[in-house]
């Protein structure tokens, strides 16, 4: 039975378009796998804190050494870390703000990129010392971006940041690929934006099938 991790990540609910490419991407995997586990955790509604200086210093406390109250400071990233745990595929929903990933995404990013719960770090091995625990997952980001042409070698390649910053950290989630289907030119709301979304919507369904009959 395949397990899935929906991260949502839009500030917006009914009007929201990445979460409605996660629906569909979810029904269309549910067709094939109707027992399917589903673990959803919204943080574009309810955000997790941003790391302190409490929550640094208590991560690099070995958890034998930690006290009662650096390991309550840890509880809800060791919670959204067993998520991710048990995901055999993590679907990220998500808005383009400002040319990256919400603040909510980032918060969660950060509560789960942690030492020795999803990778390590040791200096011996030379110019790469952080390795990723996890891995075997499939990473699926579904997004919606106001403007367009984020793609290599188009008008805003240097300018869209969240793609670029998912696969920097995809590793230390578990994946080493990204799957990503985007829609486009939702600012604009003319006949371009309408192809991207029903492209998109087409896209995301085949996605869901070829992956979960994989």
């Amino acid at each position: 039975m395949t397990t899935i991790l929906r991260i949502d990540a839009s500030a917006r609910q009914a009007r929201s378009l990445s979460r409605m490419l996660g629906d569909r991407f979810i029904d269309r995997w549910q067709q094939a796998e109707p027992q399917a586990a589903i673990i959803r955790r919204d943080v574009g509604t309810q955000p997790p804190p941003a790391i302190s200086e409490a929550w640094i210093a208590a991560a690099f406390t070995p958890a034998d050494e930690r006290s009662a109250q650096a390991t309550a400071t840890l509880a809800l990233s060791n919670t959204l870390i067993d998520e991710l745990e048990q995901a055999d595929v993590l679907v990220i929903t998500t808005p383009m703000y400002n040319y990256g990933m919400p603040a909510a995404l980032k918060a969660w990013v950060d509560q789960v990129v942690r030492i020795n719960r999803t990778f390590t770090f040791d200096l011996g091995r030379g110019d790469r010392p952080l390795e990723p625990i996890l891995g075997g997952k499939q990473l699926v980001v579904l997004t919606s971006s106001g403007e367009f042409g984020f793609g290599a070698g188009q008008l805003n390649e240097q300018a869209g940041h969240l793609l670029p910053h998912l696969r920097s950290v995809a590793g230390y989630l578990g994946a080493k690929d990204i799957h990503h289907v985007g829609i486009e030119y939702q600012e604009f709301g003319d006949e371009r934006f309408e192809k991207s979304k029903a492209e998109a919507k087409k896209q995301v369904a085949a996605l869901a099938a070829a992956l979960s009959t994989d």
